[in-house]
């Protein structure tokens, strides 16, 4: 007896120890990939990689933290690097001597945009921010400042910049760089059909630029400069009908499309608007005390009305009006057969296309043509899948320095963006703020506190395309189909059998029927096998009360009775694990209330209403649009 505590003790802590190896061994990172809405604040004081500010870095670190914040850029970075592994580095080496509008291009402007380095040390530097660290980490942003170095052929200031210049080069680069490797790709689909569209390509002199090598830990990323000529060809081709595939890619996240519509006042003309791509929406913040963020927007979008604006309708009108006056003044046919040529050219061009001027056909000087009064107004046509709002705070003073703006700017969780009929949503997932002067100051960054996977290819044993959306290979949790609840009524049946002798004739007969089994109550016992054994185990229950029938119809009463009373709690539990199960998968996911508050290599958690309450300091804005909204595009 005295052993026995000690055997008991013994035996738990065997299976604490058991139960921790098997969380180990099946999911060693439990504690670090568990919700943050459950996880305690012992496991939060982590927090996320930090940055070193060597010398006036701030201004770099923070725009590194807000991107690696955003879920649609990492996921755009990494099928990017994967679409230029499977070209191979062939495809991007080879340069056109002239581009597709004929002109010469920049051959080693252009291998540096196709070999996508900045892309590529921009996933590098995000997937090493995206790490879950155990204890304190601070990693140094210099591998991505020697990458835009080396891009751009300059050195960055040790001196104070600003960030928002800072990521308007960044974010246009990564767009030139995804363009010109889709145009590459395009070129290399062409060849594969045996043309090569617009021009020959030939190598570049100098060889693809090479990412440098890291040296405090990140992984060592190079751009392969392997080049081989490409098939010329003699025909020139359309590009689009040989690869109707192209237009599949997702594009740039941050990149959208703007278009500034104009409205004659006096004709009601509407010129044709040619769309402006954008990276960042640059918004200015009034000069008063406080505002909102959607009054920033309106004086951005609002329609505004231009005097003195000369439509091309108008002049059109008006040289017509002009050359039917001097037809009525010309005296000889054949002057007159001039103008009647010209006014008809001018009367077909102002059907056809009145921005374009009539060839042959001399205009009144521009001085003379009508002024008008026009209506001018900004509207989306392509919305990006990650909105950066800038707002801008500064002040230019022609009779001193420039100065800033310090207006309280109140902005939402939710920016609704659009019209009624293409209206998005969009999620603040990331802010940027600014403290001090117009010339000096410091940026700190406010991250939502989202776990994104922190390798490219969280599932890697699911066999599936690079773009395709991946499978489960694990078993489903739902419940399986259950049995139909419309069982016989065995009560009525026994009566049945009491009135008349040949009861269990028929009581047989019927549960060795498919239509019976179909429809009979689950099992008492828990089982492991399929219908069939259910289905045998009733028929061996029916044939021992067949055997026993001599005895008298009241045994067969009682063994159908009692096997009905055993059948009904199993049902009514099945039924009620069932829609727990269910309730359990349509439960709602609480929303991430909580924020990482990082200052270079400090990191502090913070709530949503502490983020919003930056009023104040506010510089730029990170949005991404809602999934549903993105998914219905």
């Amino acid at each position: 007896m005295p052993d026995r505590p000690l055997t008991v003790l013994t035996y738990a802590a065997s299976a604490s120890l058991a139960a921790v190896a098997l969380v180990y061994f099946f999911n060693p990172n439990y504690l670090i990939d568990s919700d943050s809405s459950t996880s305690s604040a012992s496991t939060r004081k982590k927090g996320i990689v930090g940055l070193f500010n060597p010398a006036n870095d701030c201004f770099i670190n923070s725009i590194l933290q807000s991107l690696a914040g955003l879920g649609d850029l990492r996921l755009y970075l990494i099928r990017e690097i994967h679409r230029r592994e499977l070209g191979g580095p062939e495809v991007y080496a080879a340069v056109p001597l002239v581009d597709s509008n004929g002109k010469e291009v920049d051959g080693r402007k252009l291998a540096s945009l196709q070999s996508g380095e900045v892309t590529l040390g921009l996933k590098n530097m995000i997937d090493r921010l995206n790490e879950r660290p155990i204890y304190k980490k601070t990693i140094s942003a210099a591998n991505f400042i020697r990458v835009l170095e080396h891009a751009f052929g300059t050195r960055i200031s040790k001196s104070q910049q600003d960030a928002q210049e800072l990521l308007q080069i960044v974010a246009e680069r990564l767009s030139e760089e995804y363009h010109a490797g889709q145009e590459a790709r395009k070129r290399a689909r062409t060849a594969q059909n045996g043309v090569v569209s617009n021009a020959e390509l030939t190598q570049p002199e100098a060889s693809p630029p090479k990412e440098a090598n890291t040296t405090d830990g990140g992984a060592d990323t190079e751009i392969n400069d392997a080049a081989t000529n490409a098939p010329t060809t003699q025909e020139p081709v359309n590009e689009d009908e040989i690869d109707p595939l192209a237009e599949e890619e997702d594009g740039f996240p941050l990149e959208g499309q703007t278009e500034a519509r104009t409205e004659c006042q006096f004709c009601h003309f509407v010129p044709k608007a040619s769309p402006t791509g954008f990276v960042m929406l640059n918004l200015m913040v009034p000069q008063k005390s406080s505002t909102t963020l959607n009054e920033c927007f309106d004086a951005h979008f609002k329609t505004e009305f231009i005097d003195d604006y000369k439509c091309d309708k108008c002049r059109l009108e008006h040289a017509v009006e002009a050359y039917s006056k001097e037809y009525e003044r010309a005296r000889s046919d054949e002057r007159k057969a001039m103008i009647q040529t010209s006014i008809e050219k001018l009367r077909r061009a102002l059907q056809d296309d009145p921005e374009k001027a009539p060839e042959g056909v001399e205009l009144p000087d521009t001085k003379l043509a009508p002024k008008r009064r026009i209506a001018r107004h900004i509207e989306f046509t392509t919305f990006p899948k990650v909105l950066v709002v800038h707002l801008s705070r500064s002040v230019f003073d022609p009779r001193s320095s420039s100065t800033k703006n310090l207006a309280k700017v109140t902005f939402p969780e939710k920016l609704p963006v659009g019209g009624l009929l293409n209206r998005r949503i969009y999620k603040l997932l990331g802010m940027v703020t600014h403290k001090g002067t117009h010339n000096s100051g410091h940026y700190e960054t406010f991250r939502r506190q989202h776990l994104y996977a922190p390798y490219s290819t969280p599932h890697v044993v699911n066999a599936s395309g690079p773009y395709s959306a991946t499978p489960s290979q694990s078993r489903s949790t739902l419940p399986s189909p259950q049995v139909s609840a419309e069982s016989p009524n065995l009560s009525q049946e026994t009566n049945a059998s009491s009135s008349n002798p040949d009861t269990t004739g028929r009581i047989s007969s019927s549960s060795a029927s498919p239509s019976s089994n179909s429809q009979s109550p689950p099992s008492t016992r828990p089982s492991s096998g399929s219908m069939n054994g259910t289905h045998a185990h009733k028929e061996s229950d029916v044939s021992t009360a067949k055997k026993q029938a001599p005895t008298g119809i009241d045994g067969v009463k009682d063994r159908l009775l009692n096997q009905e009373q055993k059948s009904r709690p199993t049902t009514a539990n099945t039924s009620k694990s069932s829609t727990m199960d269910v309730s359990r998968f349509k439960r709602k996911k609480r929303p991430v209330d909580r924020w990482w508050r990082i200052s270079d290599d400090k990191v502090k958690e913070c709530k949503t209403s502490e983020v919003l309450s930056m009023q104040k300091e506010v510089y730029m804005l990170f949005y991404e649009v809602e999934k549903e909204d993105s998914e219905r595009r």
